[in-house]
């Protein structure tokens, strides 16, 4: 039987979640901030700490690092767990004050350091399965960074578990940790032959027993618009104010659906992120998302042909409509490798879970690296709200999603 430690594993999370890791999606660095490495490094010292001595912190902020097999047996797969370290740039992750709310009660939680933050069972109804249980909340000025410091927490308590139980069979067990996963680049710098993997699991899912093997197919689209410009005392009949020209494309989106605000479940959506310009050159930005690469097309067709009919209605105006790759349906891959699933729902059984199959409204790095040679669906760890500052975790589900990667290890070795 295994026996994460409660009262270690809180500890954990909670010293990880102080730590600012915010990254910045208008950076070209690698990692973005260099903040998110003040986490790396710790993860670095802990696992040195724990005994894993090949443990390293590279200079774009990845940390690696190897729990030896103990098994006699001979061509174990070797598994990877993998978590990121940032917090998204939605919300402050400035002076995170995490609050464990011991035996939740089951009533609306009043954020202290801002009243108008309440965490209810109305709004969060999974708030429900945890009464007389143990969450974690930030104190209502942040999110908290659960997505992924849960992950983290919860691989890195696994990992001393194992070290601490040589009891229990398992090949060679790789851990890895990312930054920059929030923003889209969290497999830019990773050294695939450092890791030296067969298969993984990143630990950055959400409600307890949920395994999730598909993502979205995701791209993103931007839609340059030139116009004309002159002084605008003498512009009669010359200017054309891309600014306006975008205000009117923006003004043509469906407005009940097509987008993230009114679709679910396997529907794709298209969503504009970003607007910069002048009088002569704007610039939308957008992101584009749907499960197949069939509605991912008819998604760029239907967006720049909503755009082509508005810039026609300003004569003068032009436009590019550009697009470009951000990652593919992991399970494109992963129906090359049915056992990858197959243990890990394994796995969440043995934790005595009701295994949960979904699909991901947006990605991991899983989804990168199932591309780049490393099959990678992702497990729960709790997370709700995320990227919030109504942000939460239930310990006991962290507890389950540690429980759940020292079964996995046994699973594959055999035992």
């Amino acid at each position: 039987m295994v026996s994460i430690n409660r009262a270690e594993l809180i500890d954990r999370f909670v010293r990880y979640a102080k730590i600012d890791t915010q990254s910045d999606p208008n950076s070209h660095a690698h990692p973005t901030t260099e903040k998110q490495k003040d986490l790396s490094k710790l993860l670095h010292q802990e696992l040195l700490t724990m005994g894993l001595l090949d443990a390293t912190v590279d200079e774009f902020g990845y940390v690696y690092a190897t729990i030896p097999s103990n098994s006699d047996k001979q061509n174990i797969p070797v598994i990877c767990f993998c978590s990121h370290v940032d917090t998204a740039p939605d919300c402050s992750g400035t002076n995170v004050l995490p609050i464990v709310h011991h035996n939740y009660d089951g009533k609306d939680i009043i954020l202290p350091d801002d009243s108008t933050q309440v965490l209810s069972t109305t709004d969060s109804p999974y708030l429900k399965n945890h009464i007389g249980h143990d969450i974690i909340t930030a104190s209502g000025l942040t999110l908290l960074g659960a997505d992924d410091k849960s992950g983290v927490a919860v691989i890195m308590q696994a990992a001393q578990y194992l070290m601490l139980n040589p009891q229990i069979k398992h090949g060679d067990i790789k851990i890895l940790f990312t930054p920059d996963e929030e923003v889209g680049q969290g497999t830019a710098k990773i050294d695939m032959q450092k890791l030296g993997a067969t298969y993984g699991y990143t630990l950055d899912g959400g409600e307890l027993g949920s395994l999730e093997d598909e993502t979205f197919s995701a791209d993103a689209a931007s839609i340059v618009i030139h116009g004309v410009i002159a002084h605008p005392g003498y512009a009669k009949n010359i200017l054309v104010n891309t600014m306006k020209v975008a205000g009117a494309i923006l003004d043509a989106l469906p407005k009940d659906e097509w987008s993230p605000e009114t679709t679910e479940g396997k529907q794709g959506f298209v969503h504009p992120v970003s607007l910069n310009g002048i009088s002569e050159k704007t610039t939308i930005g957008f992101i584009v998302r749907d499960f197949t690469l069939s509605g991912l097309a008819s998604h760029h067709q239907r967006l720049k042909s909503i755009a082509e009919d508005v810039v026609a209605k300003f004569p003068g105006a032009t436009m590019e409509y550009i697009q470009q790759e951000q990652y593919r349906n992991m399970k494109e891959i992963l129906d090359h490798h049915p056992e990858i699933a197959i243990n890990a729902a394994k796995a969440i059984e043995k934790s005595g879970l009701v295994v949960k199959k979904e699909s991901i409204r947006g990605g991991t790095d899983g989804s990168r690296l199932s591309y780049m040679g490393l099959p990678c669906p992702n497990i729960f760890t709790g997370m709700q709200n995320i990227h919030s500052k109504l942000e939460w975790i239930g310990v006991n589900d962290m507890m389950k999603a540690s429980e759940t990667i020292v079964h996995l290890c046994e699973i594959w070795e055999g035992s």
